[in-house]
């Protein structure tokens, strides 16, 4: 996956972007993706769990919602499986522990919205920290970083 500063770009460029990025994803891979309420992490997850299912040849998901009342919705994915968790109402790493978290991590594809509390803690595994900022409403700023 590509590293990206401060790029500015539209919900068309945002598919363009997704679509690009979805052919470097792997299993074992986690993607923290931070920004305020309503800035469009679950519209990126979305995006790419679309065009995973779409590299795959396989029939996409009815739905892709966000995991904000559940906390974690898994959807399959070849011999594997997409984990997307929305840490919004997690207080402690208690709690994800409780979720299998980590676990869950080894050979499936993470992605965690509001990952604050991961942020600073070795989880041992590639992962790319995805920023977005509101520009606008149709506009927003996307930084994307990666750690090992």
């Amino acid at each position: 996956m590509q590293k990206l500063s401060n790029q500015i770009l539209d919900l068309r460029e945002l598919e363009k972007l997704t679509t690009n990025l979805s052919k470097d994803i792997s299993f074992g891979d986690v993607y923290l993706l931070q920004g305020e309420l309503g800035v469009g992490k679950t519209t990126f997850v979305r995006l790419l769990i679309k065009n995973l299912y779409e590299l795959n040849n396989l029939p996409k998901p009815a739905s892709i919602i966000s995991p904000t009342y559940p906390i974690l919705i898994t959807y399959e994915l070849s011999s594997s499986q997409i984990y997307h968790y929305d840490l919004y109402r997690v207080k402690n790493l208690k709690e994800l522990d409780e979720l299998d978290f980590f676990e869950n991590l080894n050979n499936n594809i993470t992605f965690v919205e509001w990952p604050e509390m991961l942020i600073n803690l070795p989880l041992n595994k590639k992962h790319y920290l995805i920023n977005l900022d509101m520009i606008s409403e149709t506009r927003r700023k996307i930084n994307i970083s990666f750690n090992q």
